[in-house]
């Protein structure tokens, strides 16, 4: 099996759950006998929280490098709005980043889908890294909620979810803005933030629901057993 490295801690309950998932995928494969190598490197979230690019970009960097001397193969950066980092991180380094982005959009092609509503914080909501990677590799359209909500979304993930809190207020909120993004156009859903599927479920909405953290574990699966 490849050795990948994963950059944690934006948040922390994002890391866990990616580790639980590559772990129990891999096993779905290999049977529970082993395990898949895996080193991790958590970072404070604070760093995210100051939004200031270009020590964001410096510490990326910097853990990124670290994991390829320890020995990974490839990178995962787990959580969605850290991959923001990658144009600039990517060329610095010998081994692949696989982004979130290409996981999302292989998974989009299969389901038919040409138009996607995003939902998540407002960097990634309203950053290019999604939509930039969906479109040029995909041909897929990316949408998102009106202005005036993205600061309430915000807010829901970074001062509720990433800290563990899943109110029925929260999901009140992303199923009207679900409900408003198909009204838009959208054919499916990108639940751009981990915690998100642990919010929303798959039978509360008539929509495809594209989890990115369950497709980019796959993904970082595929790659240890190829």
């Amino acid at each position: 099996m490849k050795t990948i490295g994963l950059i944690g801690g934006t948040s922390w309950h994002s890391t866990i759950e990616y580790y639980k998932l590559i772990n129990e995928l891999t096993g779905k494969e290999i049977g529970t006998q082993g395990n898949p190598p895996l080193i991790i490197h958590s970072i404070n979230i604070e760093l995210m929280r100051e939004q200031n690019k270009e020590k964001i970009n410096a510490k990326y960097l910097d853990v990124a490098q670290k994991l390829e001397q320890a020995g990974a193969e490839a990178i995962i950066i787990c959580a969605n709005t850290p991959h923001m980092t990658y144009n600039y991180v990517q060329p610095k380094i010998n081994i692949p980043i696989l982004h979130i982005a290409d996981a999302t959009g292989k998974q989009a092609r299969k389901l038919g889908l040409n138009k996607l509503g995003l939902l998540g914080n407002k960097p990634t909501m309203t950053g290019s890294f999604i939509p930039e990677v969906l479109e040029s590799n995909y041909e897929i359209e990316t949408i998102i909620p009106e202005v005036h909500c993205l600061g309430q979304a915000h807010q829901y993930v970074s001062k509720e979810l990433t800290q563990g809190l899943f109110t029925d207020k929260a999901k009140q909120f992303f199923l009207t803005q679900i409900d408003l993004l198909v009204k838009s156009g959208a054919e499916g859903i990108i639940l751009g933030c981990t915690e998100l599927p642990l919010l929303i479920k798959q039978d509360e909405v008539n929509i495809p629901l594209l989890a990115t953290t369950d497709l980019h574990a796959q993904m970082a699966v595929d790659f240890i057993l190829s």
